[in-house]
């Protein structure tokens, strides 16, 4: 038996990246999942790598009637929602403040809130009359920490996290958990296509963001979009059956602070300047 044995689920964002990753993970787990993405090709092959198990419906999350019918055909399909993976995203306008664009701004946010607040409000009805259910959400640590992304991303992640909370105080009281996951440096298409890659050059550009973001986190290498569905799993289990309201990190250890690698050669840096180290020099 899976650990999602007889669940449904949603994964928006599906077809690639964190999304396909979590999908065939659930599927391996034994759930059905619905594949909700834009990206139809990608899309399709997914079901045909199991099309018992696997379904594509087309949708822009920041579309309500989109959104509505990806988790209608969960519903016509197998009769329950189990879980919701609020997913879709990509990197969104950025810039200087006094450069962003207000349409590249409300389209960052239509994605990235919008998405969330719609997969939550179409999933709560299903999962409020089963008396259980789980929404997850892909926040980041740029939601909890400035630096981490563009100013319209950070904020956006931001509120995905506290609208996770406040959702989850809400639905906790119908037996729905409502948590989200705020990822570190995951080498995914992501970047490639918010720099214009397209095709093939966005497969072979993985490797290179492999290596570029090893050297961010104490732990050295690249988050994969596995670490992401697997902290997912949990969370659509029922292993996770206490956890509500949570914004569950998986960052390598990146938000803890400083490498100690790199805080140790700035304080040893800072002893030989004040004490003259190995110079001879009390001055």
């Amino acid at each position: 038996m899976g650990r999602l044995a007889g669940k449904v689920a949603v994964i928006t964002g599906g077809a690639s990246g964190i999304g396909a990753a979590t999908v065939r993970r659930f599927v391996d787990e034994g759930a059905s999942v619905i594949v909700a993405d834009l990206l139809d090709a990608e899309g399709k092959r997914l079901v045909e790598s199991d099309p018992r198990r696997i379904a594509f419906a087309h949708c822009d999350v920041a579309n309500e009637d989109d959104v509505r019918g990806a988790v209608q055909m969960a519903l016509d399909l197998h009769g329950r929602l189990d879980c919701i993976f609020n997913n879709a995203g990509y990197g969104g306008v950025d810039g200087p403040i006094d450069t962003i664009p207000l349409d590249g701004y409300e389209r960052t946010m239509a994605v990235l809130v919008r998405g969330v607040f719609l997969g939550m409000k179409h999933a709560a009805p299903a999962m409020k009359r089963q008396g259980r259910g789980s929404i997850i959400s892909t926040a980041s640590i740029a939601g909890l920490r400035a630096g981490f992304g563009s100013h319209v991303y950070a904020a956006a992640k931001a509120a995905v996290v506290h609208l996770t909370r406040s959702v989850a105080m809400e639905l906790g009281e119908h037996g729905v958990r409502v948590n989200c996951i705020c990822p570190g440096g995951i080498a995914t298409p992501i970047f490639a296509r918010h720099y214009g890659l397209e095709g093939e050059a966005v497969g072979a550009s993985i490797g290179t963001m492999r290596e570029a973001l090893a050297s961010l986190h104490p732990i050295p290498r690249a988050g994969e979009p596995e670490d992401i569905a697997n902290a997912a799993l949990f969370l659509a289990s029922d292993e996770s059956s206490f956890v509500n309201g949570h914004a569950l990190v998986v960052d390598g250890g990146l938000t803890g602070g400083q490498k100690w690698s790199q805080s140790h050669a700035l304080f040893g840096g800072l002893k030989d300047l004040l004490t003259g180290g190995g110079t001879g020099s009390g001055a």
